[in-house]
């Protein structure tokens, strides 16, 4: 028995130090640890309705065809019916509220590139451009009609 109770003074130190750590390890633990954590899963039951009490950003697609239902006609029939109206124009909840023309975005250029400057990475059946060889204008949407991007304005 004494045998097992005398070791090497390094070996007792590191299980000290093991022990150690674990008890800082448990008490931090106990002291950190939200007391809603675990209670859906693994986070913060409280984070559930922190997220529901936010103001919501985006309106949504059928928010925009309530206003816009001649464009939204225009969209379903071409390549862009996939996307969403906010996919290129930002947030529209604000729009939504309150409907000026200058809480909108509609610069109509880098929301373009986002999908159609060429990349190795797109598919081939996607329209890309080299945006130094293809145009040197402002704005993509002096050639093209984003909601039907075959017809010509």
């Amino acid at each position: 028995m004494r045998r097992l109770l005398h070791m090497p003074p390094q070996i007792f130190r590191i299980l000290l130090l093991v022990v150690g750590v674990v008890t800082a390890y448990l008490i931090a633990r106990y002291f950190l640890t939200p007391a809603s954590f675990g209670e859906y899963g693994w986070y913060r039951g409280e984070a559930l309705a922190e997220l529901a009490a936010r103001a919501p950003i985006y309106a949504g697609k059928k928010q925009c065809e309530e206003c816009h239902s001649d464009i939204y006609q225009k969209l379903i029939k071409h390549e862009h019916k996939t996307l969403s109206c906010e996919g290129c124009h930002g947030p529209g909840q604000a729009h939504t509220d309150n409907p000026r023309k200058d809480n909108i975005d509609k610069s109509g250029f880098s929301a373009c590139l986002r999908c159609h400057e060429a990349s190795p990475s797109r598919p081939k059946f996607q329209k890309q451009i080299t945006i130094k060889s293809h145009y040197t204008g402002s704005k993509c949407t002096e050639c093209h009609v984003p909601h039907s991007p075959l017809e010509v304005p």
